[in-house]
């Protein structure tokens, strides 16, 4: 295994890492405007965040996932 192997392998691992708490919180946040009907952190000046008739926050999550999921396809690369 090569020091470039090494570095990507690296690299691969913290952007996972960093995902997976942007799927922690942002899932957290979802659940709260979702579920529960009441996530003060998602609304700006008392009124809801949303994009296209969803909170932005499902985005978040959304976006965090497919990372963590491309991250995680790196890894088990072989190559």
């Amino acid at each position: 295994m090569g020091r470039n192997t090494m570095s990507m392998k690296r690299a691969l691992q913290l952007i996972l890492a960093v995902s997976l708490v942007g799927v922690a919180f942002s899932g957290t946040l979802t659940y709260k405007e979702l579920v529960l009907r009441d996530c003060g952190l998602c609304t700006a000046f008392n009124k809801s965040g949303t994009m296209f008739g969803l909170p932005v926050c499902v985005y978040g999550l959304v976006m965090y996932l497919l990372v963590a999921l491309i991250a995680g396809w790196g890894l088990r690369s072989r190559r």
